[in-house]
C-alpha cells in the first residue's frame, strides 16, 4: 500500500509548511460526501496520530487515517495549473465513477 506525490506537489507542500513556520506533513483522508459518496480531505499535520498510516515522498510525509485508507491505495498527488485554475489533482485507481463537478467520487 502507498499514496505518492508528485514532484510538484512536493514542492508546493513543501514550500507552504515552510510558510507556516510548522508542520511535520501532509494529511490525507476522504469522508462521505457529495453526489457521488465521496470526497477527498487534505489538510497539513502538525502533529501524528498513533493510528496513521506514514508515506514519504520527494521528502514530504503523507499521514492517513486507517478508514481512508483502503479508498487511497496507490493514489498519486500532483499539483496542476490549467489556465487560471491551481491546485491539488488525486490520480485514484480505485476511482470508479466521478460526479460531473469532479468534487466527489465513488469507488
Amino acid at each position: 500500500m502507498a499514496v505518492t506525490l508528485t514532484e510538484k506537489a512536493a514542492t508546493h507542500i513543501k514550500n507552504f509548511i515552510a510558510k507556516r513556520g510548522k508542520g511535520v506533513g501532509l494529511r490525507l483522508g476522504v469522508r462521505t460526501n457529495g453526489c457521488s459518496g465521496m470526497s477527498y480531505t487534505l489538510e497539513f499535520a502538525d502533529e501524528l496520530n498513533d493510528t496513521d498510516s506514514q508515506f514519504e515522498s520527494h521528502g514530504v510525509k503523507v499521514l492517513i487515517d486507517p478508514k481512508s485508507l483502503a479508498y487511497l491505495d496507490g493514489t498519486e498527488l500532483d499539483y496542476a495549473r490549467e489556465g487560471l485554475n491551481e491546485g491539488f489533482k488525486f490520480n485514484n485507481p480505485n476511482v470508479k465513477n466521478q460526479c460531473g463537478c469532479g468534487e466527489s467520487f465513488g469507488v
